[in-house]
């Protein structure tokens, strides 16, 4: 019996490792978090899976389930949105399964920063704008450990993605501005790769009135940074520049 924590990707169905899909196809259980992975999703399940929504579950709930699918040798798959790695929270369902000596896997999925970047149509990391980039969060129920404040984080002006945030965007606006300049492009991604999936652009000066004008409260996504600038911005990488084409041929 395993347990496998799968990354059900952004939104869309479609978004979703060809290994991920065949777990929830053949796992006798299917845990998944109904508010947030997409239903067309679950539907791949078998018909005789037992199926369950954990929105309204807590962990002893559901470590619960997994202590009798144990007993029973009866695999399930463990739909996480996005990818499993990321705020997903299966940190703590692996402690207790490590404790309980119940085995499990991690299905990597796709975060929503990576599909965001493809919905914006760019590349995070472009030749001397940005090399790095920072997945973080603003502080809220969940505190940001030492060094990990916005603030701190800002010092490195390397494009950042901040989940879970967008309540927070004045205060994010306000600790970013001095080290991005207020002309930093933001975009914010509401619902990304859904079928209501909205994107705002526009920069620390003017974000905060035009997310308010769209009335996004949450499920979105920031992505600020110069890599979001016009494509004429930025030099050329060296990857297929004419002295390395020879090297690629190889």
């Amino acid at each position: 019996m395993t347990v496998y924590f799968v990354g059900a990707g952004p939104g869309d169905p479609e978004l979703i490792t060809i290994k991920g899909q065949r777990l929830i196809r053949e796992c006798p259980i299917v845990l998944y978090t109904g508010s947030l992975v997409p239903k067309e999703l679950i539907l791949h399940a078998n018909t005789a899976a037992e199926i369950v929504n954990t929105a309204h579950l807590n962990l002893d709930d559901i470590i619960s389930i997994i202590k009798n699918a144990h007993k029973k040798g009866w695999d399930i798959a463990r739909v996480h949105t996005g990818d499993p790695s990321l705020y997903s929270a299966i940190g703590e369902q692996i402690r207790e399964l490590e404790r309980l000596k119940i085995p499990y896997n991690v299905i990597p999925g796709v975060t929503v920063a990576f599909a965001g970047a493809s919905v914006l149509g760019r590349e995070l990391t472009l030749p001397g704008i940005s090399q790095t980039v920072i997945l973080t969060r603003h502080a809220g129920k969940t505190p940001m450990p030492d060094g990990e404040s916005l603030p701190e984080l800002a010092i490195h002006r390397a494009t950042m993605a901040i989940y879970l945030s967008i309540d927070k965007l004045d205060n994010i606006v306000d600790e970013l501005t001095p080290q991005y300049g207020v002309d930093c492009p933001v975009a914010v991604l509401y619902k990304v790769s859904w079928a209501n999936q909205d994107v705002v652009v526009g920069t620390l000066s003017d974000i905060v009135g035009k997310v308010k004008s769209k009335g996004f409260t949450r499920t979105a996504l920031i992505i600020v940074g110069r890599v979001i600038e016009p494509l004429d911005e930025f030099s050329a990488s060296h990857l297929y520049s004419p002295e390395r084409a020879g090297i690629r041929d190889g």
